[in-house]
């Protein structure tokens, strides 16, 4: 019976790895936007590009975050809350009323063009880690894709595993009419 369920447990592992990025020991720490002000960065954003998601699939993802009255900024899948003042950049996002919140730690963002968000949760000996490349716009300079990709090395992101989402409007033109 044992043996049944380690292998039960291997293979629910390794389905789980195809889908999202886990690694052994704890989530690093890494260092969020400095001064962020939630009410720039409210808005449309483009993803760019993103580590595997077991929730997340398709392509021409954009997500819309408005403020409301009681300083959550809800968009149409979820909501995010600061969860302490003093690191406004490290969010908690819930998409469903019935799911724990997770890590949205903005790491960098110009408000205007770029933001590179990155999550992680601790189980124990391992880690899940998510990450999205965000643009105000469908597309974004190799350059700033590179420098982003830089932060996310930094602190030990598997960034050859981060997939491209497909913005260009031939394909998404006809999706979102």
């Amino acid at each position: 019976m044992r043996a049944a369920h380690v292998i039960s447990m291997t293979l629910l592992l390794a389905f789980a790895a195809n889908a999202q990025v886990f690694k052994a020991g704890q989530c690093p720490t890494p260092a969020v936007q400095a001064n962020f002000d939630a009410s720039k960065y409210i808005g449309r954003w483009f993803e760019i590009q993103r580590l595997p998601t077991s929730f997340q699939v398709g392509q021409c993802i954009h997500a819309g975050a408005e403020k409301e009255n009681n300083g959550t900024i809800n968009s149409i899948i979820g909501s995010a809350k600061v969860k302490d003042p003093a690191e406004p950049a490290k969010l908690e996002v819930s998409f469903y009323e019935d799911t724990p919140p997770g890590p949205y730690w903005v790491l960098s963002t110009d408000y205007t063009g770029h933001s590179l968000v990155y999550g992680c949760t601790d189980y124990g000996l391992f880690h899940m880690e998510l990450s999205w490349i965000l643009s105000r716009e469908p597309t974004l300079p190799k350059e700033t894709v590179a420098e982003l990709h830089g932060i996310l090395s930094s602190i030990g992101v598997a960034v050859d595993k981060m997939l491209t989402t497909v913005q260009e409007e031939g394909h998404c033109g006809a999706m979102e009419q």
